[in-house]
């Protein structure tokens, strides 16, 4: 049974324009994002100092002026963030109740190998566990992630039918979600890739019960309005883009010319922020690049 608070999220990112912000670097991209950040490998010595410095710049970010639900839609939080706390609230509590900003989680643990030109997610052994923690705070749905990497059609869609089957085991347990097989912005297959996959997820979602709904996360395609009718579908509450390595430039302008797709980026949401600018400098950056993004989600 959704709570109050699920049930005025889920209102909220069905009618109110804006984006989604992914905060859930992990372990293996956490390195990457810090050094991004202005904050070098030299500052941390292990493991739980590295994640304490970007809890530090994940705050700062949820707590500056410009981050708050009349643009950004929800925010994705890495496990690590859920177990810590902003403003003396779990990160959940904090972003819903302080900033209108509806929490999602990623819950995959990493990719496999690649195999048939795709890296399926490896197993979520504890998924129950991490979803009923989910619960426990509140949090709308969750986000999970596997790669093509060519126009492979076993491989797309065995890579979706996985991305299905986690989804179905997440909406038993009351939660939203995000269904992301990212295309690699560098395939040589892209606009192949695309098409295959459309078609798998299409498959899918007709293959859902009549009260099942989910939201997609994919990369921006190579032809304008390509995933319409994923963005029209009755089962879909969301479309959302990935940035993939496109620089935020580039990454709102194709935005812009996908009707009815957000964003829900990553880097080139925190492209130019820094940890040695002062709070004006980082709010003024900050609000730019929301600014910028946000205008790409609504047109």
């Amino acid at each position: 049974m959704a709570s109050q608070a699920q049930l005025d999220m889920l209102k909220k990112i069905k009618s109110d324009n804006g984006f989604i912000a992914a905060l859930d670097q992990s372990g293996g991209s956490t390195p990457k994002a810090l050094r991004l950040y202005g904050v070098e490998e030299t500052e941390y010595t292990n493991d739980d100092e590295m994640f304490t410095q970007v809890h530090l710049m994940r705050t700062r970010i949820v707590t500056s002026p410009a981050f708050n639900g009349k643009r950004v839609l929800g925010a994705i939080l890495f496990e690590n963030t859920l177990d810590r706390e902003i403003g003396g609230k779990s990160s959940a509590h904090f972003l819903w109740q302080e900033k209108n900003v509806v929490p999602f989680l990623k819950v995959d643990k990493g990719l496999q190998d690649e195999a048939d030109g795709v890296q399926l997610m490896k197993p979520i052994a504890d998924l129950d566990s991490l979803l009923a923690k989910a619960n426990a705070q509140d949090v709308f749905g969750t986000k999970m992630r596997s790669v093509v990497k060519l126009g492979n059609k076993a491989g797309i869609d065995a890579i979706v039918a996985q991305q299905f089957e986690v989804g179905k085991q997440i909406l038993a347990a009351g939660l939203m979600p995000i269904i992301e097989p990212e295309v690699d912005i560098n395939s040589p297959e892209k606009a192949q890739a695309e098409a295959l996959l459309k078609a798998a997820i299409l498959a899918q979602l007709d293959a859902l019960d009549a009260d099942q709904t989910v939201m997609l996360k994919l990369t921006l395609p190579e032809e304008t309005n390509f995933y319409s009718e994923l963005v029209e579908h009755p089962k879909v509450l969301k479309v959302v883009a990935l940035s993939g390595g496109y620089n935020r430039q580039e990454a709102n302008r194709r935005l812009s010319q996908n009707t009815g797709m957000i964003a829900s980026f990553s880097r080139a949401l925190t492209e130019g922020v820094n940890a040695k600018q002062s709070d004006d400098e980082f709010n003024a950056t900050l609000d730019e690049a929301i600014e910028g993004i946000y205008q790409a989600s609504v047109s």
